[in-house]
């Protein structure tokens, strides 16, 4: 059962999910705690909050599930979304439900990955465009207007885009293997995070 818990990677995700249930303060990663300047803070902050990493990991695991096209332009499109999104809100333009929509999107990216769903690349990239305005935003508002600001705001891009990759590789390595369940596992154990999320 261990050997297949650590091959599944479902071990991971439950310890994750346990670490979540047991410290709530590390679900949020964007609560205006720590630093909001530099490069180095800008790429480990989507690294501090399990609501973000999910939410990213899981547009990977999408991405990949529907294959094609899907696996380059809808990671591309968070990621441009919520880069214009992150300027907007350094601006001060107002977004209403910023973190009632991060949490949706834990939750609603994790179970489209669980159920496998399969959409229009156009509607698979709507989706999860709608959730990058929300992610871009509540970032954003916390950088500065500097040149410190916009070093967090790469930062944070590219650490974002990693994990997205992240998602993308072990969703195709999934498949590769022969085990796409254990994809589906992995957005159950998102949407369940999500859940969570949304009663705490």
């Amino acid at each position: 059962m261990k050997s297949y818990l650590v091959k599944s990677g479902l071990l991971r995700w439950m310890v994750c999910l346990l670490v979540t249930c047991l410290l709530p303060s590390l679900t949020y990663a964007h609560v205006g705690v720590g630093q909001t300047s530099g490069f180095a803070h800008g790429f480990l902050h989507p690294l501090t909050g399990f609501d973000h990493l999910a939410a990213m990991v899981a547009v990977g695991l999408w991405a990949a599930q529907q294959g094609g096209c899907a696996l380059w332009v809808v990671p591309l499109t968070f990621v441009a979304v919520m880069a214009l999104n992150g300027l907007l809100g350094t601006l001060g333009v107002s977004v209403a439900f910023v973190e009632p929509g991060i949490v949706a999107s834990v939750f609603v990216l994790g179970l489209l990955v669980a159920a496998a769903v399969r959409l229009p690349l156009v509607a698979s990239s709507l989706i999860v465009g709608v959730f990058a305005v929300f992610h871009g935003h509540a970032h954003g508002a916390e950088m500065p207007e500097t040149v410190s600001g916009l070093a967090y705001g790469i930062g944070f891009v590219l650490a974002t885009g990693i994990l997205h990759g992240c998602g993308i590789g072990l969703g195709l390595l999934a498949g590769w293997l022969g085990s796409p369940r254990f994809v589906r596992y992995a957005g159950g154990a998102s949407a369940v995070l999500g859940v969570y999320l949304f009663v705490t």
